[in-house]
């Protein structure tokens, strides 16, 4: 019997956790899109902007892309994985600063804060990246045959690459003020060293063998391999993705167990 009032008390708690993080996305969503210009529209024109803009400088100075015809679908194949793993590291990294205030409630906390942007803005941009790519694919009429398991390996491993890096980011970011410049430096050449613009195959051999070690890389080659059929990239290591997902996940939510008074409270 004296088991029984355990037992009944644990639905309540997941319900109000749920409850709390369902709460926490409802405010997100009314301060970080609803009173944006443009809201959703802007997170939609934002990367599609950047995609043209890439693809025409690009169609400028070569004949074709690396992969197919179309320098759109090359672009947006490789861009729009980038954006998934460093907008959710940067999100989900200030996921206590955006909800600090809140976070002095019992009934609300750390892991609710960071749960609730992490599950939002996962939405958002799978979203944008598939409206993207769908209307890249009917606007140039590209027929291919998709391999959807490999679609969908290269966005679930990018936003559990962003989960990762943002829950270390996300002790990092409040004890060390620095690092939020020193991160955004950081990843800066991402854009460059990430196979957006050219492929790992066609990279010299030096810069392969230094490459190789950036986990977006993999995850590139990962989409265009679900994107392009004749496309077949033998450098892909899930293993090593699957390292750079949980050693920082796995850091960061210790560290934020037990510190995270600490971090409000500064």
């Amino acid at each position: 019997m004296t088991g029984l009032p355990h037992t009944a008390a644990a639905p309540p708690r997941a319900f109000a956790a749920l409850r709390a993080i369902g709460a926490l996305i409802l405010r997100e969503m009314g301060t970080r899109y609803g009173r944006t210009p443009g809201g959703y529209l802007w997170a939609l024109l934002e990367p599609l902007g950047m995609i043209i803009l890439l693809a025409f400088a690009w169609s400028l100075l070569a004949k074709s892309p690396s992969l197919g015809t179309s320098f759109l679908l090359f672009k947006g194949t490789g861009l729009l994985v980038l954006t998934l793993v460093t907008t959710l590291s940067n999100l989900v990294g200030r996921s206590m600063m955006f909800s600090k205030a809140l976070l002095f409630y019992p009934r609300i906390t750390w892991i609710d804060a960071i749960l609730a942007r992490f599950v939002l803005n996962s939405l958002v941009l799978i979203t944008v990246m598939s409206l993207i790519l769908a209307g890249i694919l009917i606007h140039e009429d590209i027929r291919t045959v998709l391999a959807w398991d490999k679609i969908g390996l290269a966005v679930l491993l990018s936003v559990l690459l962003g989960f990762g890096t943002g829950c270390l980011n996300c002790y990092l970011f409040q004890r060390f003020i620095a690092w939020q410049t020193a991160w955004a430096i950081l990843t800066r050449p991402l854009f460059l060293i990430s196979g957006v613009i050219v492929v790992y195959e066609d990279m010299p051999a030096l810069a392969q063998a230094v490459l190789w070690f950036n986990p977006v890389l993999h995850l590139t080659g990962i989409m265009r391999d679900g994107f392009y059929p004749i496309y077949t990239p033998q450098y892909i290591s899930v293993t090593y993705l699957a390292t750079w997902i949980v050693v920082p996940m796995v850091m960061g939510l210790l560290l934020l167990r037990q510190y995270h008074r600490d971090l409000l409270n500064r």
